[in-house]
């Protein structure tokens, strides 16, 4: 029992989770942007793996990590406009709409890669962001541990983890937002563009998803697998919801799913008597349990889900 617990209270854990909560803390938190202008985005999954693949060609391409980052904020960005144009202009039914999305980039990244590389498992190894270390930060015990020495799309994380906040909560476009998903007649009628807000916000949430994804393929590794982005859609969907729309607490969420991953992985290196595939089993379990306890129990904007024509 020592053991389990020294394993699970472990700073190695604590490091790896904050590494694995990365790819999911960026998509829950374009969730939150979508979900506030009223635009279920069950998409996030296809995004996440649009940006993973958009940056391994631009790092293939261009030779530069910096460029493929660039590049899966580009595919995001366009991922998520293409969303909002089929759930926002033809008024498509959301979850619809998203799923389908999701099987698109599975079939499109899975096809350009054999187009690309003529390969379909993996594309071959391209420059990927080397991890910095933060030099006053790396002095501090513990603290230095946990976060001095990580990928610069785990800082980029954490400042898009306040900033969000920061816009969503103390300014007017951050207002405008959460009022086009709470009230959208009302924002309309105070001269509100609601079309651009959904617009705007479906779009970011694509560029943070795509973002999460580059992490996946250029800061934990150097090249794009076939549907790497294995759930993590999903959980960010759930780390949304659980965090009740609010960057904050979708990063909270994404912390402890992450955690739950860290652990599992950790544990298999323990002889507990157990078979893999159950231990394996326990973050998405997890993220299971949390999504039905969050439904139940949040309250979302008032509007989300629903289609607005404007001027009516």
């Amino acid at each position: 029992m020592s053991e389990i617990i020294e394993v699970i209270f472990s700073i190695n854990t604590f490091t790896a989770a904050i590494r694995m909560a990365t790819p999911i803390a960026m998509a829950a938190i374009g969730g939150v942007f979508s979900e506030r202008s009223g635009i279920i985005n069950i998409g996030l999954e296809g995004m996440i793996l649009t940006g993973a693949f958009a940056a391994v060609v631009g790092s293939f391409f261009t030779g530069s990590p910096w460029l493929g980052l660039l590049a899966a904020i580009l595919a995001g960005s366009l991922l998520g406009l293409l969303f909002a144009f089929f759930t926002i202009k033809f008024k498509a039914d959301h979850v619809v709409a998203g799923v389908g999305l999701n099987i698109l980039a599975l079939g499109i990244t899975t096809w350009l890669m054999q187009v690309v590389w003529g390969q379909k498992g993996a594309s071959p190894e391209v420059n990927g962001l080397p991890e910095i270390t933060l030099p006053i930060l790396n002095k501090i015990p513990i603290l230095g541990d946990l976060l001095a020495f990580h990928s610069p799309i785990v800082y980029i994380m954490f400042v898009t983890v306040f900033l969000s906040w920061l816009l969503l909560f103390k300014t007017s476009l951050g207002l405008r937002i959460r009022m086009t998903g709470e009230h959208p007649e009302a924002a309309d009628t105070l001269g509100i563009n609601v079309y651009f807000m959904q617009y705007f916000s479906v779009t970011l949430s694509g560029a943070l998803a795509g973002m999460g994804g580059a992490y996946l393929s250029l800061g934990q590794l150097s090249w794009f697998s076939s549907n790497m982005s294995a759930g993590r859609g999903y959980m960010a969907l759930a780390a949304n919801i659980f965090g009740q729309w609010n960057p904050i607490g979708a990063f909270a969420a994404s912390f402890l799913f992450s955690f739950s991953d860290a652990v599992q992985m950790r544990l298999q290196g323990i002889n507990l008597n157990l078979a893999s595939e159950l231990i394996q089993m326990i973050p998405y379990l997890l993220t299971v349990i949390v999504l039905a306890g969050a439904v139940v129990k949040s309250k979302p904007p008032a509007a989300l889900g629903e289609h607005y024509e404007v001027g009516k």
